[in-house]
């Protein structure tokens, strides 16, 4: 049933040819621990939370439906794993952002990328999406800085920070 699932997921979230990293539900569970149980949920936000989601993140959207997961570890929320789908040069990548239940950005999954691999952002730069607060603005060249030779690979995962964010404190938190 799981694997149903998630073959859905791909077909419908990923593009055809998308090289996939891992999955988003397997990248849950090495953040959250394998113990966590893991609740997939799309979102369609209605015109109102697009705009409310749009006018915090200051990024344009291109859809109004969301994947995202819930991490719980008995009655105990862990936190949210929000999957944000940007066009990168000319292809997708798609980036899984992991916010805890105090509201940090802990981590990010490059889930699948399209794109050549050499601009792919390395683990290393991956890692300063760490411990991050979600009312932080993160912008490429200020907090964030480019990757020389993948500025458009920065400033689409730095875009899709904000996005997450914005749909964790106008959609997640408030539930």
């Amino acid at each position: 049933m799981a694997q149903k699932y998630l073959y859905i997921l791909f077909i419908c979230v990923l593009p055809l040819g998308a090289q996939v990293l891992i999955s988003p539900v397997d990248a849950m569970k090495q953040t959250y621990g394998d113990k966590s149980t893991i609740v997939k949920k799309n979102i369609l936000l209605t015109k109102a939370q697009a705009q409310a989601v749009q006018t915090e993140a200051k990024v344009k959207l291109d859809t109004k439906i969301f994947r995202t997961f819930k991490a719980t570890k008995g009655t105990k929320l862990l936190g949210f794993g929000i999957l944000i789908n940007k066009k990168i040069r000319s292809k997708n990548g798609v980036v899984l952002y992991f916010i805890s239940s105090d509201s940090l950005l802990l981590a990010i999954e490059v889930i699948a990328f399209n794109e050549p691999l050499e601009y792919l952002p390395s683990k290393q730069w991956n890692a300063q999406f760490q411990e991050i607060p979600t009312t932080k603005m993160l912008r490429v060249s200020k907090e964030i800085p480019t990757i020389t030779g993948a500025t458009l690979s920065a400033r689409a995962l730095v875009d899709g920070s904000r996005l997450a964010f914005a749909i964790y404190n106008k959609i997640l938190k408030e539930n």
